[in-house]
């Protein structure tokens, strides 16, 4: 029996998906309502939520499992930072694109 529940429907948005979020020993992560992988590689993970955008960073980070009808993404590796990025805050453009253009 699988532990990750399926979407939940809200009355005139259609389908959205429940964002969990379930860490085992920082060395393994189970997120569902994911919609979208933005970019990844073995030190940072971005993901676009049902909630928001969702970075991860650590060292040796592998992307174990990736099951997009259902919108689940298991990571592995050392955890070192889970951080939600708010639009309105300028957070997103700061981490990812600033990256991009140093």
């Amino acid at each position: 029996m699988s532990q990750f529940q399926e979407p939940i429907q809200h009355t005139s948005k259609g389908t959205v998906q429940e964002h969990d979020v379930i860490m085992r020993g920082r060395r393994l992560l189970d997120i569902t309502g994911v919609k979208q992988v933005e970019s990844f590689d073995n030190e940072e993970f971005l993901l676009e939520t049902s909630m928001g955008f969702l970075s991860i960073r650590g060292h040796n980070l592998q992307m174990k499992n990736l099951d997009v009808d259902k919108g689940i993404v298991s990571i592995k590796g050392k955890i070192d930072d889970l951080v939600y990025l708010d639009e309105h805050t300028g957070e997103k453009a700061k981490g990812f694109f600033g990256k991009l253009f140093k």
